[in-house]
């Protein structure tokens, strides 16, 4: 799944545990959404280490 994905299906199913005071499903969708968050952030640091990578390389190839 995508990080998106994760993240409001994790919610989603923190709010189903709650309503049916589900503990397991509630403890399932915070780790879902944890995983989610992880995930995009972890793509957002990938992302800037390319940015970072690219402009490294431009600057060598200007030589």
């Amino acid at each position: 799944m995508s990080d998106i994905t994760d993240q409001l299906s994790g919610k989603a199913k923190q709010v189903a545990g709650i309503a049916t005071n589900n503990k397991e499903l509630e403890a399932e969708g915070k780790a879902q959404e944890a995983k989610g968050k992880t995930k995009q952030k972890a793509n957002g640091m990938l992302d800037d280490a390319q940015r970072k990578i690219d402009g490294l390389k431009k600057k060598v190839n200007e030589r």
